[in-house]
């Protein structure tokens, strides 16, 4: 068991001195220091919690449409910034080396092994097994 503690710290140390996490790391004190992208950033937190109280009630709250069809808007105004997009790229290469290296270490184990992914949208989904096809 120790052995395998040990060397899945030093997988942890390979991933950490990659470019993915270099970049990422980069990216991510960029956009903390860039004060017009931390605005849209909490500007953004208050359209979501708007949008997120109207999804409540769905398509039956007066504001429904119009609060879904903002935070849209909002989000491809984010996505459109320059510091946001270098930063939310450089988190989707991370997040892609992350989920390979999770899938490889599963299917090594079992090709039966349920592996999280991302969706894109930020939720954990299981990745399919071979024993969902049965």
């Amino acid at each position: 068991m120790s052995q395998i503690l040990l060397e899945a710290y030093d997988l942890a140390d390979s991933i950490n001195q990659s470019e993915e996490v270099k970049r990422y790391l980069a990216c991510k004190q960029k956009l903390e220091q860039d004060a017009e992208a931390q605005a849209l950033i909490r500007e953004f937190g208050k359209v979501k919690e708007l949008f997120d109280e109207a999804s409540r009630f769905g398509i039956f709250h007066p504001d429904y449409h119009e609060a879904k069809e903002r935070a849209l808007s909002f989000r491809n105004k984010l996505h459109s910034h320059p510091v946001i997009r270098e930063f939310l790229e450089a988190e989707e290469r991370l997040d892609e080396l992350l989920n390979a290296v999770s899938l490889i270490i599963a299917r090594s184990v079992s090709p039966s092994i349920k592996v999280p992914v991302n969706d894109g949208d930020g939720i954990k989904k299981a990745r399919p097994s071979c024993r969902d096809l049965r």
